[in-house]
C-alpha cells in the first residue's frame, strides 16, 4: 500500500472513532435530548449533569479511549512496517494527523449534522498518547485550576497552553509542536463563549445547578 494511501486511511479511521456521539447515544437510550440539557454539548460535563455521575464518568472515559485508541494503535502498525516505508520526517505527522482527526471527528461529527462536543476529553486521550508521560504536568495543572476555581473551560485553557508552551521547549516532544498549537487553537475557538462569560463573570462552576433548558444556538454557532 503506498504512504498517501496508508496516511488517508489512518487519518478517515480516525475520525471515524473520534465521531461515535457516546453522550448523545447514552443520554438517548434514556430518553434524554442533550440538546436541550444545560449546555446543549454532548459531552462527559454535560451527560454528568443531565444522567448523573456515573454515566457522566462513563462518557468522560469512552471520549478519551476514542482519541487514545487511534493513536496507540497506530505505534503498534508502524513498527511491523519496514523502516523506509514512510518517507524521512514524515512519521510525527502521521501521529499528528491522526492524533488530530480523531479530536475534529468529536468536535464535528457527522452523525450529529456535524455538530459535536469540545473535544476536551477525546483530545485528553489524544494527547495521553501522543505525548505519554510529558502529560502529567498538564494534566495537573487541570486539576489544580478545576479544584481551585471549579471552571472546567479554564482548566481546559490553561491546560492547552501548558501543552503548547512544553512542546516547544522539551526536546523529546518539540516534533508535535504542530500539533499542540492547533489543539490550542481548536480549545480556544470551541470555548469561546465559555471565555465570554469567564470575563462577564457568569461561566457556570463544576457543581452549581443550571437551567435544565437551553435556547436554540444562534445560526452558525456550535452547540458545543
Amino acid at each position: 500500500m503506498a504512504f498517501p494511501l496508508y496516511l488517508t486511511l489512518w487519518i478517515l479511521l480516525a475520525f471515524l472513532s473520534g465521531s461515535i456521539p457516546f453522550g448523545w447515544l447514552f443520554a438517548k437510550a434514556r430518553g434524554v435530548n442533550l440538546r436541550a440539557v444545560g449546555s446543549g454539548n454532548i459531552g462527559g460535563t454535560n451527560v454528568w449533569r443531565a444522567l448523573g455521575w456515573r454515566y457522566g464518568a462513563a462518557v468522560l472515559l469512552l471520549d478519551a479511549l476514542k482519541g487514545f485508541a487511534p493513536v496507540f494503535a497506530l505505534e503498534y502498525c508502524l513498527a511491523a512496517l519496514p523502516a523506509d516505508y514512510a518517507p524521512p520526517g514524515w512519521q510525527p505527522w502521521l501521529f499528528m494527523l491522526t492524533a488530530l482527526a480523531a479530536v475534529l471527528g468529536h468536535t464535528f461529527t457527522p452523525w450529529l449534522g456535524f455538530r459535536g462536543g469540545k473535544g476536551v476529553a477525546t483530545g485528553a486521550g489524544v494527547v495521553i498518547a501522543l505525548f505519554q508521560l510529558w502529560v502529567l504536568p498538564v494534566l495537573a495543572l487541570f486539576g489544580l485550576v478545576l479544584a481551585s476555581t471549579r471552571f472546567v473551560s479554564l482548566g481546559s485553557i490553561m491546560a492547552a497552553l501548558l501543552l503548547a508552551a512544553l512542546s516547544l521547549s522539551i526536546p523529546a516532544i518539540r516534533p508535535y509542536w504542530p500539533f499542540a498549537l492547533a489543539a490550542l487553537v481548536l480549545v480556544v475557538w470551541t470555548h469561546r463563549s465559555n471565555i465570554e462569560r469567564l470575563l462577564a463573570g457568569t461561566e457556570n462552576r463544576v457543581g452549581e445547578k443550571k437551567a435544565e433548558q437551553r435556547d436554540a444556538p444562534a445560526p452558525g454557532e456550535p452547540d458545543a
